[in-house]
């Protein structure tokens, strides 16, 4: 490889690093400088196969009518890993539905899995989630008294924020958890989640620290927005912002 082209390949490389990519998706190396071939003289014939086999076919396409029959969140979670109508589902490794209890009166909803929550399988595990353990931890509670998923299940690449076609497809998942899980409060955490869920244009700011609510199937569900956790890791002086909202969950859990 010529010196210039080592230099060109150097700088898209510093580039991918500066967006935030830190892994590659495909199997093969491509290389980025090779000249365009038309996809006509790049085709090769189609091997012969077999008639498609119709049950496969059926299982393969998704009906989703079928968000409102499901009646268990693992029978909800079966039907999001069938689910292709995400775009984030073709570049992640794992599916990011769920973690804690079923029975927990706290739901609490971020934005996105990033890199940790994509190679374990669960939300909020990283750095950020550790945070957020300790912070709940804080006011006595832990994995079997909480439940935590995120607006979208798969990891957008490069731990882009996910585009407003990405979470719409989630969307009416997400709000049949809400719905099987029944929580006393729901917490948004940051300002994407709070938006997209109660369909407001406020920043977090503006929306933390006093109760909103959220329209559920079977009544409205005390809501409070609050900074998100990767954000605290960045800015820990409003880390008493945080406080003060999580002693407002506190009582709202106390309260019959």
């Amino acid at each position: 490889m010529a010196t210039s082209e080592i230099g060109d390949a150097r700088a898209l490389l510093d580039w991918y690093a500066a967006m935030g990519v830190d892994e590659a998706i495909g199997e093969e190396p491509v290389d980025s400088f090779a000249p365009l071939v038309p996809e006509i003289a790049k085709a090769k014939p189609a091997p012969r196969q077999a008639a498609p086999n119709r049950a496969i076919a059926a299982a393969s396409s998704f009906d989703r009518g079928s968000i409102g029959e499901a009646t268990s969140l693992a029978a909800l979670e079966a039907l999001v890993g069938q689910f292709d109508g995400c775009g984030l589902k073709r570049t992640a490794k794992s599916l990011c539905f769920s973690r804690g209890s079923e029975q927990a009166r706290l739901m609490l909803i971020g934005e996105a899995p990033g890199r940790d929550e994509d190679l374990q399988g669960k939300p909020f595990v990283g750095r950020a989630g550790q945070l957020l353990d300790r912070m709940l931890a804080a006011i006595g509670l832990d994995e079997t008294s909480i439940y935590i998923t995120n607006t979208v299940y798969w990891r957008p690449p490069g731990n882009r924020t996910p585009t407003g076609e990405e979470i719409e497809a989630c969307a009416p998942f997400l709000a049949r958890q809400i719905e099987l899980l029944e929580p006393q409060v729901l917490v948004l955490l940051g300002g994407a989640a709070a938006k997209s869920i109660l369909g407001v244009s406020e920043g977090i700011m503006r929306l933390r620290g006093k109760w909103l609510s959220y329209r559920g199937a079977a009544g409205d569900i005390p809501t409070l927005a609050t900074l998100h956790p990767a954000y605290l890791l960045r800015n820990s002086a409003d880390k008493r912002l945080a406080w003060r909202d999580l002693l407002l969950v506190k009582k709202a859990l106390e309260t019959p």
